[in-house]
C-alpha cells in the first residue's frame, strides 16, 4: 500500500530524533520501487523521505548509503556540485527508510536538456568528467564492482547470449548486436569509475547548472559509455555534440573515438534486458510490450539499412550510410512486483549526421550501467580507430515515456 506525505513525515520523525515537520509533499521518484516526499521543518529546513516499496528497493538504497560513506568530505569538497547526505534512516521488518537533507535544483525532462544552451551542456559535461575522473580506489575500497575493458565485453557477450535463450529477440537483432560484440576494436577503452545509472531523473538543475548528481547505487568502474547513453537518446545532435566537446576538454584521460557508438548500442541492448527482465518477473504485458518494441526497432534498423543500400547505389551521388542515434533512456528498468504495472520506453530510430569525437586531449562515475576492448588497457591512453563499416554494427535510437505528473503537496 502506497504511503502518503503525511504518513512518511511520521516515519522521518522516527529516522532522524528532533526532526518536527511543518508541512509535506509527493517529490519525484521511481513509483514502482519506491514511496517519496520533500518535508518542511519547524526551522525552515527541508528534508526528502525516500521509503522502499519491496525489499530490492530497500536493498539498492543500503547499497548507496554504503557508496555515500565511501565519498569522504576532502572527494566531495572537488565535485562541481553536491552528493546526498543521509541524516538519518529506520527499519520496518525488512524495509529501511531513509532521511536526506533536501539538495536545491530540480530535474527537468530529456527534451528540455537536450535543447538547453551551451553553458548548460558545459555543465553537465563537467559533471560527468569529474566522475569519471574519480580516483578508482572509491571503488575498489568499498569493494564495489570493477571491470576491465575485456571483462566488461565479454560480460555483454554473456548477457546477449541469456536474451538469445529467450528465442524472442529478432534474428536481425541478435546478429547486429553480436557483429558489434566481436568488432575488439569498438570496445577498447580505458575502464574509469562510472555512475552507472545516470540519467536526467537524476541530475538536479538550478537556472543552467548543474546542482547535485544523485542515484549512486550503481557505482563501479567500467565503460564510460555507461554514462553516455542517455545522452546519445537524446536524438539531438547538437546537444550531444557540444556535451562530448566539453567532456573531452575537462577530462584528465583521453576519451575514445568509440565511446557514443557504444553508448548507442548499449541504449539499444537496453531492450533485450528489459524484455529478460520482464519473463523473469513473469509479468505477459510487460513481456509483449518488450517484445513489441524489439520487433520495431528491427523494423526501423531494417528501413534504415534499405535507405542507405538506396543512396549508395544512386547514380553520381557519394555513398552515404546514415547513422542512428538512441533517443532517451529515462532509468534503468528494474523488474516490476507482482502488482507494479513498469513504465516501458518507446523506441524511435531517426537519421542523423554521425557523431566523431573531437580530437582533444583532456578529462572522467553504488554499482552500475552500459562497454569494452580484448584485453585490460586501463591507464593506458588509446589511439581512436575508424569506425567499422559494417551496417549491422551502427548505432541506433530509444526513447522513453515521461512518467505521469506527482501528487499536490499536502500540509501536515
Amino acid at each position: 500500500m502506497r504511503r502518503t506525505p503525511f504518513e512518511l513525515a511520521a516515519i522521518a520523525t522516527a529516522a532522524v530524533p528532533g526532526l518536527t515537520p511543518t508541512a509535506a509533499a509527493s517529490a519525484p521518484d521511481d513509483a514502482a520501487d519506491f514511496d517519496s516526499a520533500l518535508l518542511l521543518d519547524s526551522e525552515g529546513k527541508r528534508w526528502r523521505v525516500r521509503s522502499p516499496r519491496h525489499p530490492e528497493a530497500s536493498a539498492r538504497l543500503e547499497t548507496e548509503f554504503m557508496i555515500l560513506r565511501a565519498f569522504a568530505p576532502a572527494i566531495r569538497a572537488e565535485l562541481p556540485f553536491l552528493m546526498p547526505t543521509v541524516a538519518g534512516t529506520v527499519r520496518q521488518g525488512a524495509l529501511s527508510t531513509f532521511v536526506y537533507a533536501h539538495l536545491g535544483g530540480s530535474t527537468r525532462s530529456i527534451e528540455e536538456l537536450s535543447t538547453c544552451n551551451d553553458t548548460l551542456a558545459k555543465e553537465i559535461a563537467t559533471a560527468l568528467a569529474a566522475i569519471h575522473d574519480l580516483p578508482q580506489s572509491i571503488v575498489n575500497n568499498a569493494d564495489l564492482p570493477s571491470y576491465t575493458a575485456n571483462e566488461f565485453r565479454q560480460r555483454k557477450l554473456n548477457e546477449l547470449d541469456q536474451a538469445a535463450t529467450t528465442g524472442k529477440i529478432p534474428p536481425a537483432l541478435l546478429r547486429r548486436w553480436e557483429h558489434a560484440l566481436e568488432d575488439v576494436a569498438l570496445w577498447r577503452f580505458n575502464p574509469c569509475v562510472v555512475h552507472g545509472d545516470l540519467h536526467e531523473d537524476n541530475l538536479l538543475i538550478d537556472g543552467d547548472s548543474v546542482t547535485a548528481v544523485t542515484g549512486w547505487t550503481e557505482l563501479r568502474i567500467g565503460d564510460p559509455a555507461d554514462d553516455f547513453a542517455w545522452l546519445v537518446a537524446s536524438n539531438e545532435q547538437t546537444f550531444v555534440e557540444s556535451v562530448l566537446r566539453h567532456y573531452t576538454k575537462a577530462r584528465r584521460d583521453t576519451p575514445d573515438g568509440h565511446l557514443l557508438r557504444r553508448s548507442a548500442l548499449l541504449a539499444e541492448f537496453a531492450l533485450a534486458q528489459y524484455l529478460v527482465k520482464a519473463l523473469a518477473a513473469g509479468h505477459s504485458e510487460m513481456t509483449a510490450e518488450a517484445e513489441a518494441m524489439l520487433t520495431s526497432l528491427a523494423d526501423d534498423i531494417e528501413e534504415q539499412n534499405a535507405l542507405a543500400a538506396e543512396e549508395a547505389a544512386a547514380p553520381g551521388e557519394d555513398p552515404v550510410k546514415p547513422a542512428v542515434s538512441a533517443a532517451a533512456i529515462a532509468e534503468t528498468i528494474q523488474p516490476a512486483g507482482p502488482t507494479t504495472k513498469a513504465a516501458t520506453p518507446s523506441v524511435t530510430v531517426v537519421p542523423v549526421p554521425d557523431i566523431t569525437a573531437p580530437a582533444v586531449t583532456v578529462q572522467p562515475l553504488p554499482e552500475a550501467a552500459p562497454v569494452l576492448p580484448v584485453g585490460p588497457v586501463s591507464g593506458a591512453e588509446s589511439t581512436p580507430e575508424a569506425p567499422s563499416e559494417t551496417e549491422d554494427t551502427s548505432t541506433t535510437a530509444l526513447q522513453v515515456v515521461e512518467p505521469a505528473p506527482l501528487q499536490d503537496a499536502k500540509d501536515v
